[in-house]
């Protein structure tokens, strides 16, 4: 299940993950906020708190995941992912080198550090 976070910046989307993530949560929670956030500020600053294992995205959440990716390739400006999937967060420091933008992982300690990182303009 995916959800929104608040209290959040106006230019910054989050999504908790939980549980079993379907391609039905991609497209009516994650998309269209992804959609609209990229048409009003032009670039998209991302935080994902993953509380799930991502054994539990379906394979059609997958692949609407890398779809919308590559959809947004040039307007990615931040991704924070935190987890405790030491394999994810190591991932993520390592996307960092194949998006235009800058991506980090975080373990689900540093839930506030990750917060500042993503929110921040430079």
């Amino acid at each position: 299940m995916l959800q929104y976070i608040n209290d959040l910046p106006a230019d910054v989307l989050g999504i908790h993950a939980i549980g079993e993530v379907t391609k039905q949560d991609m497209d009516t929670v994650l998309l269209p906020r992804l959609d609209e956030l990229a048409k009003t500020n032009g670039d998209i600053k991302y935080l994902l708190v993953l509380e799930t294992d991502i054994s539990n995205f379906s394979l059609a959440a997958w692949w609407s995941d890398l779809v919308t990716g590559l959809k947004h390739f040039t307007e990615w400006k931040r991704i924070a992912v935190v987890t405790d999937q030491k394999g994810v967060e190591w991932f993520t420091d390592m996307f960092t080198h194949f998006i235009p933008g800058k991506a980090k992982g975080f373990n689900l300690g540093e839930l506030d550090e990750a917060v500042r990182w993503i929110s921040a303009n430079n």
